[in-house]
């Protein structure tokens, strides 16, 4: 939350209007007085790693701006529903406002909002069976089962559901040595993930945008998240259709109120559904690993074998294994531990199949293998260009094939994310947030933090807004020496303000002449007696540490969508008892586009990509560039031809509170 007030305020300010806070909710706006008071750019500096609101909390926060230009009072409000509704109401005739959801997502319309990344709600559409399911688990070789029940949660007779009975259940049904335990409020705790600061930081720029378009007769709207898109819509609706999912569930119409959480609450269920049972056996998929080798790759290969497949072929060290035979039969139970692993354990190699397409050939016909699963870096999709040019000579290549982009430096042409990117960029904003706070008692101060990526800029840049630095230096934004110099001259005015530090990422491939040894020299030379200066050069370390929740189920949700489209293809391209696959579309990349998962051939992929720089030709997050300068208060111009329109919720359910 505490990113989103702090975009709000910067950018309110960077717009020329004036912002107050409102503290101790709704009642210090009630009571005014010393409970609103004028915001300033420093007063809203190192609060991105805070955990809670700066502002003293009563149930919700709220920001007041007020616009200097004749549109009168309006409000930013990050908070609950409940509060946003009665504060929209209360307001009508004198403004229009903006919602920002809160963390725990109890607003039905946006998929995601600040701080709900590690938080999930799951009402159960009826009693669950457990079981004939334990027993299962543990006939595999598990001598661990997890069960997790919302606070919420329900039968399908509308009885609770609690802890207790799910105990006293598995104790007299099964005998197995039970505990329970309640997390409470320790999942309210801790510093915000970097993609939470990203959100709320998306979303608060989008909040004060929406202000200053909006005119009296706009509707109050809600800010969040669709995919990887901003979206806005109506708060009424958003309050309606919450309350309908309330109905819904009081009626026992739980398919509607699922259906009235969303596509993405729906896809999340059923992934959980298909990975929760064993089932029969069905089709061989060889998974294979290439690239660069995160802490990610473990969530992808976990679905990736189960759904419908107990067994299946894991091939170790990429497309060299599968040249040299090293193939494994892997099973439900093989993989059922790897999802909270870093590191790959198929292992990874970045050798290319080109040289060994006989060798593959042959082991595709020796290990009965029906398709691919690739899940790797930028090799994984030049591996699958070069498989798919050798489906001409060699006839044992004719399978479906399926890329899963899984690297930290997030280049791969095709997808918004990839597996890992999450985790490294996590392990990037800790580490800044641990070499700012070293700053704290050492006033003016520059530290130069080098990070990976290879040519691609999306780790420092998306760091850079996660960890509020003052520059981030990329190669798909050339910069020179007048550029580094304003970047000294910007750090020395800083220092002359009460925030007396500074943060510079740069990406290791950005510039083969302005290395890290040379920034750090320039800014030690051009900034002394104004401030000192430090680097540090992070290294492997961004590589290592468990994936983050969001690697775990972005990994997951995809290695089942690739296992499904793959047996698809697999019965598509079946004839009389064998699989000929060569048409563009058996060869495909898995990848998040805006706000969707598609798949996409790779041979359509290759004029996208940048194959020299190892980088697509358009990336989406460059548009993200002027809110890290406006938030380091740089006096650039930003563009707002990407900011959201309004929407409608498009719900419909077949019950008597469907919204048209």
């Amino acid at each position: 939350m505490n990113a989103a007030v702090r975009a709000v305020v910067r950018v309110g300010l960077y717009t020329g209007s004036r912002v107050f806070f409102v503290y101790e909710g709704y009642q210090g706006l009630v009571d005014g007085g010393e409970n609103i008071k004028e915001a300033t750019w420093e007063s809203v500096s190192m609060m991105l790693q805070l955990v809670r609101d700066r502002d003293r909390d009563r149930g919700t926060q709220g920001h007041g701006q007020g616009q200097g230009h004749g549109q009168g009072d309006t409000g930013t409000r990050t908070g609950t529903r409940t509060g946003g509704h009665w504060g929209i109401c209360s307001w009508a005739g004198r403004g229009n406002g903006v919602l920002l959801t809160g963390p725990s997502l109890s607003l039905t319309g946006p998929s995601l909002s600040p701080g709900s990344e590690d938080e999930g709600r799951i009402s159960p559409c009826s009693h669950p069976c457990y079981h004939p399911v334990l027993p299962q688990t543990r006939d595999g070789g598990s001598r661990l089962n997890i069960i997790i029940v919302a606070e919420g949660a329900i039968d399908k007779h509308g009885k609770p559901i609690t802890p207790d009975d799910i105990k006293t259940l598995v104790v007299k049904r099964l005998g197995y040595d039970t505990r329970v335990t309640i997390l409470g409020h320790v999942q309210r705790g801790g510093t915000p993930s970097a993609f939470d600061r990203i959100l709320a930081s998306r979303m608060g720029v989008e909040a004060v945008m929406a202000l200053l378009e909006g005119t009296p007769d706009t509707p109050a709207c809600v800010v969040s998240l669709s995919g990887n898109q901003a979206v806005r819509l109506p708060l009424m609706e958003c309050v309606q259709v919450t309350k309908d999912v309330t109905t819904a569930m009081n009626e026992g119409r739980f398919e509607d109120a699922l259906k009235l959480r969303g596509r993405s609450f729906q896809n999340n269920w059923n992934v959980y559904k298909l990975l929760a049972h064993i089932r029969p056996p069905a089709t061989k998929v060889g998974g294979t690993g290439e690239g660069l080798g995160p802490g990610h790759p473990n969530p992808t290969p976990t679905p990736a074998a189960v759904p419908k497949i107990p067994t299946g072929n894991g091939v170790l060290d990429g497309f060299e294994g599968l040249a040299f035979g090293m193939v494994e039969e892997i099973g439900w139970n093989t993989v059922g531990n790897w999802t909270g692993l870093g590191g790959s354990k198929l292992g990874t190699k970045r050798t290319l199949p080109k040289k060994y397409f006989e060798e593959i050939s042959a082991n595709i016909s020796k290990f009965g293998i029906h398709a691919l699963v690739i899940i790797g870096g930028f090799e994984a999709f030049m591996g699958g260009l070069e498989l798919v040019e050798g489906r001409a000579r060699f006839e044992e290549l004719c399978i479906p094939l399926c890329i899963i982009p899984a690297t930290v430096s997030n280049n791969v042409p095709g997808s918004d994310f990839s597996i890992g990117a999450d985790t490294a960029l996590n392990t990037i904003t800790n580490t800044c947030d641990l070499i700012k706070q070293s700053a704290a008692g050492t006033k003016r101060r520059v530290f130069i933090i080098e990070t990976m990526g290879g040519f691609c800029g999306y780790l420092a840049t998306m760091a850079g807004l996660a960890a509020g630095a003052d520059a981030a230096y990329i190669f798909e934004e050339p910069f020179g020496s007048r550029d580094l110099q304003a970047n000294v001259d910007h750090l020395i005015e800083k220092m002359k303000t009460t925030v007396k530090r500074g943060l510079v990422l740069r990406n290791e491939r950005c510039n083969e002449n302005y290395t890290t040894d040379f920034i750090y020299n320039l800014y030690s030379e051009e900034g002394k007696g104004v401030f000192d200066c430090r680097k540090n050069v992070l290294g492997h370390m961004q590589q290592g540490g468990s994936p983050t929740p969001f690697d775990r189920n972005f990994g997951t949700k995809m290695g089942a969508k690739a296992v499904a489209w793959v047996t698809g293809k697999i019965k598509e391209c079946s004839r009389h008892g064998r699989i000929f696959a060569n048409t563009a579309d058996s060869a495909c990349l898995l990848g998040m586009r805006k706000r969707s998962l598609t798949f996409q051939p790779i041979a359509e992929l290759r004029q996208q990509t940048d194959f020299e720089h190892r980088i697509p030709r358009e990336q989406w997050w460059l548009k993200l560039r002027p809110i890290l300068k406006v938030l380091a208060k740089y006096n650039i111009e930003l563009d707002t031809s990407e900011t959201a329109h309004l929407e409608h919720l498009t719900r419909k359910v077949s019950g008597p509170q469907a919204m048209e």
